[in-house]
Protein backbone atom coordinates (compact mmCIF):
# COMPACT_ATOMS: atom_id res chain seq x y z
CA UNK A 1 0.00 0.00 0.00
CA UNK A 2 2.86 2.34 -0.07
CA UNK A 3 3.09 3.37 3.00
CA UNK A 4 -0.74 4.54 3.11
CA UNK A 5 -2.74 2.96 5.95
CA UNK A 6 -6.36 3.21 6.24
CA UNK A 7 -7.33 4.46 9.79
CA UNK A 8 -10.83 3.17 10.97
CA UNK A 9 -13.01 6.05 12.36
CA UNK A 10 -13.23 5.31 15.95
CA UNK A 11 -9.80 4.42 16.39
CA UNK A 12 -9.15 7.49 18.81
CA UNK A 13 -12.02 6.62 21.01
CA UNK A 14 -10.28 4.21 23.01
CA UNK A 15 -8.06 7.23 24.30
CA UNK A 16 -10.91 9.15 25.55
CA UNK A 17 -12.83 8.84 28.54
CA UNK A 18 -16.29 7.18 27.91
CA UNK A 19 -15.14 6.81 24.57
CA UNK A 20 -16.47 11.20 24.21
CA UNK A 21 -15.07 13.33 26.46
CA UNK A 22 -11.63 14.19 26.49
CA UNK A 23 -10.15 15.17 29.75
CA UNK A 24 -9.96 18.88 29.33
CA UNK A 25 -13.62 18.25 27.95
CA UNK A 26 -14.35 16.78 31.82
CA UNK A 27 -13.00 19.63 33.29
CA UNK A 28 -14.97 22.78 31.43
CA UNK A 29 -18.08 20.80 32.37
CA UNK A 30 -17.25 20.34 36.11
CA UNK A 31 -16.69 23.93 36.26
CA UNK A 32 -19.78 24.91 34.89
CA UNK A 33 -21.06 22.80 37.04
CA UNK A 34 -19.61 23.99 40.26
CA UNK A 35 -20.20 27.65 39.41
CA UNK A 36 -23.86 26.87 38.63
CA UNK A 37 -24.24 25.04 42.15
CA UNK A 38 -22.41 27.79 44.05
CA UNK A 39 -24.82 30.51 42.47
CA UNK A 40 -27.57 28.06 43.59
CA UNK A 41 -26.58 27.93 46.85
CA UNK A 42 -25.76 31.57 46.95
CA UNK A 43 -29.20 32.51 45.65
CA UNK A 44 -31.51 29.95 46.57
CA UNK A 45 -33.77 32.94 48.03
CA UNK A 46 -34.58 34.21 44.85
CA UNK A 47 -35.23 30.76 42.95
CA UNK A 48 -38.71 32.05 42.21
CA UNK A 49 -38.44 34.49 39.34
CA UNK A 50 -37.65 31.97 36.25
CA UNK A 51 -35.07 34.12 34.33
CA UNK A 52 -33.08 34.23 37.66
CA UNK A 53 -33.00 30.89 37.67
CA UNK A 54 -32.17 30.35 34.16
CA UNK A 55 -28.95 32.87 34.64
CA UNK A 56 -27.97 31.27 37.57
CA UNK A 57 -27.86 27.51 35.41
CA UNK A 58 -26.47 29.73 32.36
CA UNK A 59 -22.97 28.49 33.17
CA UNK A 60 -23.62 24.42 33.33
CA UNK A 61 -25.63 24.87 30.01
CA UNK A 62 -22.56 26.83 27.95
CA UNK A 63 -20.54 24.03 29.30
CA UNK A 64 -22.86 21.61 28.35
CA UNK A 65 -22.69 22.92 24.92
CA UNK A 66 -19.15 22.99 24.69
CA UNK A 67 -18.85 19.16 25.14
CA UNK A 68 -21.86 17.89 23.68
CA UNK A 69 -20.66 15.49 20.95
CA UNK A 70 -21.51 16.24 17.22
CA UNK A 71 -21.19 14.16 13.87
CA UNK A 72 -18.43 14.47 12.14
CA UNK A 73 -16.12 16.72 14.71
CA UNK A 74 -15.08 15.91 18.27
CA UNK A 75 -17.72 17.83 19.94
CA UNK A 76 -18.90 21.97 19.85
CA UNK A 77 -15.62 23.12 21.36
CA UNK A 78 -13.56 21.52 18.44
CA UNK A 79 -15.62 22.39 16.02
CA UNK A 80 -15.83 26.16 16.96
CA UNK A 81 -11.74 25.15 17.61
CA UNK A 82 -11.67 24.04 13.50
CA UNK A 83 -13.31 27.55 12.58
CA UNK A 84 -11.29 29.91 13.99
CA UNK A 85 -7.95 28.07 12.68
CA UNK A 86 -9.55 28.12 9.25
CA UNK A 87 -10.47 31.41 9.00
CA UNK A 88 -7.99 33.22 11.40
CA UNK A 89 -4.81 31.28 11.90
CA UNK A 90 -4.25 29.39 8.90
CA UNK A 91 -6.00 31.78 6.27
CA UNK A 92 -4.67 30.59 2.71
CA UNK A 93 -5.18 33.18 -0.07
CA UNK A 94 -5.53 30.36 -3.55
CA UNK A 95 -5.43 32.29 -6.58
CA UNK A 96 -6.53 31.11 -9.74
CA UNK A 97 -5.43 32.29 -12.83
CA UNK A 98 -7.53 30.62 -15.48
CA UNK A 99 -6.07 28.36 -18.22
CA UNK A 100 -6.59 29.95 -21.47
CA UNK A 101 -5.14 33.51 -20.40
CA UNK A 102 -1.49 34.31 -21.88
CA UNK A 103 0.42 36.17 -19.14
CA UNK A 104 3.28 38.37 -18.96
CA UNK A 105 5.70 35.96 -16.98
CA UNK A 106 4.90 33.05 -19.31
CA UNK A 107 5.48 35.33 -22.25
CA UNK A 108 8.40 36.45 -21.66
CA UNK A 109 10.71 33.16 -21.37
CA UNK A 110 12.03 31.97 -24.00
Amino acid sequence: MNGNYLIPANANRGRLILGYFRPVDLVIFLVGLSISLILLLIFQDYMDNTLIAICLLLPVLIALFLVLPIPYQHNVLVLIGAIYNFYFVNRQRYVWRGWCVKYDKDTNKK
